[in-house]
């Protein structure tokens, strides 16, 4: 019998000074039997870190169609592609040729400079490609965050990013690689 997967249930408050965005979102993550806690956590600060009224969640890791998080206008257009991990050029490249803007965001410390290295030549022409660096060091200290349900308070200011519960808090300066 297969695992299911573990769902968790946030009210993620944004206080996003930087984009003078404000807003309270009910989230819910389902997390894959093989999805670690750090990515689990990269997937919610990435939504703080860009979030919209439209943002969501793609279909999960078992579905390699979607990206992690998206955005997408009214006609159904996708308007901002967020992929998580290192994905390959290929991807990438159909990535921005299907949105508006496209997000790749690292988590993994050291690996993603390698990966970035192979690989940033070949994006560079890329018109529409933002690729950041979370490190890993918070992630891992925001596991103690990590609860079934969740009350979270993410502010984010000079681009820097608090996320908090009532007991604790991490900060995050995400580091960008490129962006267009």
């Amino acid at each position: 019998m297969a695992i299911k997967s573990t769902v968790y249930k946030a009210e993620l408050v944004v206080s996003d000074m930087d984009r003078n965005y404000y807003a309270t979102h009910n989230l819910v993550l389902a997390q894959h039997p093989s999805e670690p806690d750090r990515r689990l956590l990269a997937r919610l600060i990435v939504f703080a870190l860009f979030a919209h009224e439209q943002l969501e969640f793609g279909r999960g890791i078992s579905n390699d169609e979607d990206p992690d998080l998206w955005r997408r206008d009214l006609t159904g257009a996708i308007e901002q592609w967020i992929e998580l991990g290192q994905p390959d050029e290929s991807r990438i490249r159909k990535a921005c040729g299907r949105a508006q803007q496209v997000v790749v965001v690292s988590y993994s410390g050291n690996s993603a400079e390698v990966w970035w290295n192979k690989i940033a030549s070949s994006v560079a022409r890329s018109k529409n490609l933002m690729v950041i660096d979370l490190d890993p060091a918070p992630l891992d200290q925001a596991s103690r965050l990590l609860q079934r349900t969740m009350r979270l308070s993410a502010t984010i200011q000079d681009g820097d990013l608090h996320l908090s519960n009532d007991t604790d808090s991490i900060a995050l300066t995400p580091m960008t690689r490129m962006q267009k």
